[in-house]
């Protein structure tokens, strides 16, 4: 008997991708450059060879969900750029705050 093997969950995988994207600067900025290069090229494909399929008096729904989830890339992206800037914000605030204790410290042991 072989033993059985562990089923990948889903959601747990998902939250631990979307954990290892949020803490790495450079896997978030390398996420918002696909997401929105994802999303421009539906929107130019959208315009230009997918125009014919997505004609709103034939395929209503379709272009719902075409316009859809070009809107949740970008808004996606936007949301991966906040927390992006946010987080930059934060990891300037504790160096300078670093620096300032440091600068501190020395000023005290040349003072004595």
């Amino acid at each position: 008997m072989e033993p059985k093997e562990k089923q990948l969950r889903a959601t747990s995988f998902i939250v631990h991708a979307t954990r290892g994207v949020i803490r790495d600067q450079r896997t978030r900025r390398k996420a918002m450059a696909f997401l929105l290069g994802v999303a421009v090229l539906l929107l130019i494909s959208g315009f230009t060879f997918l125009a014919p399929v997505l004609n709103p008096h034939e395929h209503p729904w379709l272009v719902i969900l075409f316009w859809v989830v070009c809107v949740w890339l970008t808004f996606t992206a936007t949301l991966v750029a906040i927390f992006d800037l946010l987080a930059v914000r934060l990891e300037a605030r504790r160096v300078e705050q670093a620096l300032r204790e440091k600068l501190r410290s020395e000023r005290s042991t040349s003072n004595e």
